[in-house]
């Protein structure tokens, strides 16, 4: 079907004005809107403006132009419909066969620190949606256009004897998946605004970073979708500063690491391997906090993921060489510390925020068969805890710090959880077991002679003493948990007869 009549009105001006003088050249009539229309006719395009169209002028600052049957009867004529075309005539409309409109910024107004509600409202796109829908359900006989990267495709197809039903078909889904991710952002942002937590309908929009070689094993496909609006410091912002392409379980990995290093304000340094630390470490500088993290596992952190909350300097960058790992992550890098570890061509190097703020209102959005789950990102800490020491002797000021580091660790262990820590380091980490004393004991055989005089932390509370005994028996002097459990009074004797000194934080820290 040949193109005879165009109607453009974008937001995103890109690459628009040597698309529509193709048009035009083509013979296409192009009408247009507002600033479209002004920056078309500036660059000696013929253009007819809408009220020519409408017979009616642009009113309420805009909001009302398009929103009329001289435009809408225009994309909704079904051509080999003869009862609408005789309509149409009758009226004295015209068909429209090309639609070519993105939408006001909406995302980009929200995304400025200090817009404004009333802002955000002035911004929400009415014509535009009508016109795409319109077009895209009448795309048998309308080529509807949303993205600037497709101008070339059609034009091509134009020239070549019109744009066919495969390409017509593939323009209408995105023009679909287009105006339904603009109302998703919409809704979140007037959900948010109003305080709504539970919504009846939960919609949320997310749009392709890139496409992964392959999943968690070769046979599964994968792509990496961000947030529409991502955290600042999210890994979705992350710069890739060397190596290779990131994998589905580089991207897990490296997230589970972020998690982890966001804990500490002092200098951190954190190994992971599949989704669980195995090594974290603190110090005075970032050398030393990697250090202490290397040599709290130094088989697992092989193939492994680390996250650093300083810049890497030479001197840790000369470390980190000598092993091999997958990626490495910190605010920045010095230029020492680049020319040491780019000499590893497949090393993937990345920078950003560490420290950001992802803030409390983040939502943790676990995919299940046929559903989705929904939950507050558990960014509880310490000092929100309720405090309690029920042991006849409290914890000394360093078992303080070992207890702590212990804390921080083992919310981000995969449930059950224990956690020892000694000398602002981890000694031992025991993850995922079916029992709490089944972790312990893992902790503990890691730990070796590192977990004398070491602090152990649990996800959750002892649902009886044997975990204490164990943990007394290797040489754990203190213990931190939630507590809560209804057999309580035996873990705290167990506590006091080995002079174990257990604090309760009456709050639970469960991963699964």
């Amino acid at each position: 079907m040949t193109i005879k009549r165009a109607l453009i009105s974008v937001s995103d001006k890109t690459n628009l004005v040597p698309f529509v003088k193709e048009l035009t050249e083509l013979g296409v009539e192009v009408i247009s809107t507002g600033g479209t229309h002004k920056l078309l006719q500036e660059n000696g395009i013929d253009v007819i403006g809408i009220s020519e169209v409408t017979g009616f002028p642009e009113i309420m600052d805009g909001r009302l132009k398009t929103l009329h049957p001289n435009i809408h009867g225009g994309l909704l004529a079904v051509r080999e419909n003869d009862e609408h075309m005789a309509q149409i005539e009758k009226h004295g409309i015209q068909p429209i066969d090309l639609v070519v409109v993105n939408l006001y910024p909406f995302k980009e107004t929200i995304s400025k620190d200090d817009v404004t509600y009333e802002e955000a409202i002035e911004n929400i796109d009415i014509g535009g949606p009508g016109m795409l829908r319109a077009a895209s359900k009448n795309h048998q006989d309308v080529t509807v256009i949303v993205d600037p990267r497709d101008y070339d495709t059609v034009i091509q197809q134009i020239k070549e004897g019109g744009v066919s039903l495969e390409k017509k078909r593939e323009l209408a889904a995105k023009v679909f998946r287009h105006t339904a991710a603009y109302d998703a952002l919409i809704a979140d942002y007037l959900t948010n605004f109003v305080g709504e937590t539970e919504p009846e309908q939960f919609t949320v929009t997310f749009e392709k970073k890139q496409s992964l070689r392959y999943g968690e094993n070769p046979h599964q496909a994968a792509t990496f979708y961000e947030n529409a609006l991502p955290a600042k410091g999210s890994l979705a912002t992350a710069k890739q500063l060397h190596g290779k392409e990131l994998s589905y379980n580089n991207i897990k990995d490296a997230d589970a690491a972020l998690q982890i290093v966001r804990e500490f304000t002092e200098p951190a340094a954190v190994a992971v391997k599949h989704m669980n630390p195995c090594g974290v470490g603190t110090g005075e500088t970032i050398a030393e906090a990697f250090d202490r993290a290397f040599k709290a596992d130094e088989t697992s952190i092989f193939g492994g993921i680390v996250a650093l909350n300083r810049e890497v300097d030479k001197q840790t960058a000369d470390v980190l060489h000598t092993i091999f790992l997958e990626i490495v992550i910190a605010p920045s890098f010095s230029q020492e510390a680049l020319d040491v570890l780019t000499a590893k061509k497949n090393l993937r190097l990345l920078t950003l925020d560490v420290e950001a703020d992802l803030g409390k209102k983040e939502k943790q959005l676990t995919s299940v068969h046929g559903g989705l789950l929904v939950q507050d990102i558990d960014t509880y800490g310490l000092e929100e805890a309720t405090i309690s020491i029920p042991t006849k002797r409290e914890p000394t000021e360093d078992e303080w710090k070992d207890l702590k580091l212990a804390w921080k660790v083992v919310k981000h262990v995969k449930s059950n959880a224990i956690v020892l820590a000694k000398d602002q380091m981890t000694a031992g980490i025991g993850a995922g077991q079916m029992n709490r004393v089944g972790s312990a004991n893992i902790a503990i055989e890691q730990a070796g002679e590192k977990a004398k005089g070491s602090a152990l932390g649990s996800d959750a509370f002892f649902p009886m003493g044997d975990t204490v005994e164990a943990a007394a028996k290797a040489g754990v002097t203190a213990i931190i948990q939630p507590g809560g459990s209804i057999r309580d009074e035996e873990s705290i004797q167990k506590a006091d007869e080995y002079g174990i000194a257990m604090v309760f934080t009456g709050v639970r820290h469960f991963k699964h």
